[in-house]
């Protein structure tokens, strides 16, 4: 997945992840998300932008994820966060970071 940052949060963005909130890692593990690694990166258009990935073990994404964004604690997260990131201008309705394709994949 991908999502913008503004320029001028790039540093509290990292801030923030440095130290993460222990409630938070622990709704991201208790809805079924493994292996999670955001990635900060400027492309040669000058923006930075966060690429994100994680592994689902989950049975019902949709169910785990709606328990997430219910979380009062995630959500005081968010509100730290979302000031700092810039969705894509083409992502889906109600989604605030966009899809990749995946094209290439080993073990």
């Amino acid at each position: 997945m991908v999502l913008g940052l503004q320029p001028d949060k790039v540093e509290e963005y990292k801030k923030l992840h440095a130290a993460v909130w222990p409630d938070v890692l622990r709704m991201i593990r208790d809805c079924n998300m493994r292996n999670y690694s955001i990635y900060l990166r400027t492309l040669d258009d000058g923006r930075p932008y966060l690429f994100g990935y994680f592994e689902y073990i989950g049975n019902d994404y949709a169910a785990d994820m709606a328990r997430m964004a219910a979380d009062p604690v995630t959500q005081r997260w968010w509100s730290f966060c979302e000031p700092c990131q810039k969705p894509l201008a083409d992502r889906a309705p109600g989604d605030w970071w966009s899809p990749m394709e995946e094209v290439f994949h080993t073990d």
